[in-house]
This record gives structure tokens, C-alpha cells and sequence, in this order.
């Protein structure tokens, strides 16, 4: 069994057990979250395609760390011009595991 959520304007795949990182969620460490944007359920009975989400579908999780992602540079530059312009930026992210997928 697994399912499409959608969370932070993006689209998981996910089924129990998986870990996978999300945009910040604002949750303590060891905390069930709960997702209700389910957009497909894959059963062993068939597909459950929502319109535009699985009507009574969530998705259980517990958070597992919060943290910031490798730092990813940004260098402008322009030749003979003297412009150079040096930036960085560090993107926050939830880990997160499946705990159960409820229908």
C-alpha cells in the first residue's frame, strides 16, 4: 500500500516506514504529524485517485529530526566590470517517517 501526498507545494510517494525529508515543519522532535492532502491511495484492491484529494485518507508521521541542508552558493559575476556578488543559503528541512497510511 502506499500513497501521494502533497506537502510544501511538493509530491511524495510514500508508504510505511519510509523516511524521506520535507520543508520545515513547525513540530518538536519525536512528534506525530498528521497529512489530509492525499491525493492518491494505491490498495491491494485497486487505485483511489482524489479530486483533488482522497475523501477521509491521512497519513501518520513522526518527526524525526529538523535541521538545514548543505549550504548551496550563489556567485554573480560580471568580467571587466568589477561586480561580484557572493551568496549562500542554507535551506531548512524536516526527516520525517511513515507510521501508518489510514483510508
Amino acid at each position: 500500500m502506499y500513497a501521494i501526498i502533497e506537502q510544501g507545494g511538493k509530491q511524495y510517494r510514500v508508504s510505511e516506514g519510509d523516511k524521506f525529508r520535507v520543508e520545515k515543519l513547525h513540530a518538536e522532535d519525536g512528534a506525530l504529524v498528521e497529512f489530509d492532502k492525499v491525493i492518491l491511495l494505491a490498495k491491494d484492491d485497486g487505485v483511489v485517485v482524489g479530486a483533488p484529494y482522497v475523501d477521509g485518507a491521512k497519513v501518520t508521521a513522526k518527526v524525526v529530526e529538523s535541521g538545514k541542508d548543505n549550504k548551496v552558493i550563489v556567485f554573480k559575476y560580471r568580467r571587466k566590470k568589477n561586480y561580484r556578488k557572493f551568496r549562500g543559503h542554507r535551506q531548512q528541512y524536516t526527516l520525517i517517517q511513515i507510521e501508518a497510511i489510514n483510508a
